[in-house]
C-alpha cells in the first residue's frame, strides 16, 4: 500500500475511535455549543462590544472549538506509543508519516464537524454574518490551517509526554489560551499586562481574521499575522513530532 492509502486507513481508524468515545465527542463537539449558550444566551447582555454579542463571540468560539478536542488527540497519540500499537504498525510496514498524519487529519475533520454544529447554533441565537462566498471560503481555509497547526503541535505534545494522563494535561494550556485573547471581550477592555498579552499572542490575529471575514471586511494585517502564526506553529509541531516519533517509536 502507498503512504496515501496508509494515511486513509489511519484516518478511518482514528476517526472511529473519536466517534466511539463519549468523552471525546462531548469535549470536541458538544462543549463548544455549551460555551456558546453560556456566553451568548446567558451572559451576552453583560458584555458591551459595539455589535450584537453573538456576532462578536462566534469567531472566538469557533477557535475554542478547535482547541477543546486537543486533549483527546494528545492522549490517543501517547496511548498508541506507550501501549506498543505504533510498534505493531511498524512490523506491518505501515508508513511512519501515515500514523501521525492520521491523527492530525482526524482532528481537523472533528474540528470542522464541531464548528459546523456551533455555527448552526449561533444562527439559532441570532448570528447574522455579512460574509460573502469568498469570505466563507476564507473562514473554512483558515479553520483548516489552524486545525493542522494545532493538530501537529498536539501530536508532538502527545509524543513528548510520558503517559496518556500527562499527555492530556499537556494540552490544557492550548485549551485555556483562547480565554486570554479577544475571543470573549476585546483586548483593549482588559487590564494592563493581560491586554498586551492578549494583543500579541497567536490566537488573537486568528480570531480577528475570522471576525473580519464573517463581517465581510477582513483586515490584511490580521490575516497575514494569522497565517504566519499558523504556518509557524504547524512547522514547529511537524518537525518536533517527527523528531520525537523517530526517537521513541
Amino acid at each position: 500500500m502507498s503512504t496515501r492509502s496508509h494515511s486513509a486507513v489511519m484516518l478511518r481508524r482514528n476517526f472511529k475511535h473519536v466517534a466511539r468515545n463519549p468523552t471525546s465527542v462531548f469535549n470536541a463537539v458538544l462543549m463548544p455549543i455549551v460555551m456558546m449558550v453560556m456566553f451568548v444566551y446567558m451572559l451576552g447582555d453583560a458584555f458591551s462590544v459595539g455589535v450584537d454579542y453573538v456576532d462578536y463571540a462566534t469567531p472566538g468560539l469557533m477557535l475554542m472549538a478547535v482547541c477543546y478536542g486537543l486533549g483527546a488527540v494528545a492522549t490517543a497519540v501517547n496511548s498508541d506509543l506507550t501501549k506498543g500499537i505504533i510498534n505493531r504498525f511498524k512490523v506491518m510496514d505501515v508508513s511512519r508519516g501515515a500514523v501521525l498524519t492520521g491523527h492530525v487529519v482526524a482532528s481537523v475533520l472533528t474540528n470542522l464537524i464541531a464548528i459546523a454544529a456551533l455555527v448552526a447554533v449561533a444562527f439559532l441565537l441570532g448570528f447574522s454574518p455579512s460574509a460573502g462566498l469568498f469570505d466563507w471560503l476564507g473562514v473554512v481555509g483558515l479553520v483548516v490551517l489552524l486545525g493542522l497547526a494545532a493538530g501537529w503541535f498536539t501530536v508532538a505534545l502527545g509524543l513528548a509526554a510520558k503517559s496518556p494522563e500527562t499527555a492530556g494535561l499537556a494540552s490544557v494550556p492550548l485549551v485555556m489560551l483562547p480565554f486570554f485573547s479577544s475571543a470573549i471581550v476585546p483586548a483593549e477592555k482588559m487590564g494592563p499586562g493581560l491586554r498586551e498579552f492578549a494583543e500579541y499572542q497567536p490566537f488573537t490575529p486568528v480570531i480577528e481574521t475570522l471576525r473580519g471575514l464573517l463581517a465581510g471586511a477582513p483586515s490584511a494585517g490580521d490575516a497575514i499575522a494569522a497565517v504566519a502564526w499558523c504556518v509557524g506553529i504547524a512547522l514547529v509541531g511537524y518537525l518536533w513530532a517527527r523528531a520525537k516519533f523517530s526517537k521513541r517509536a
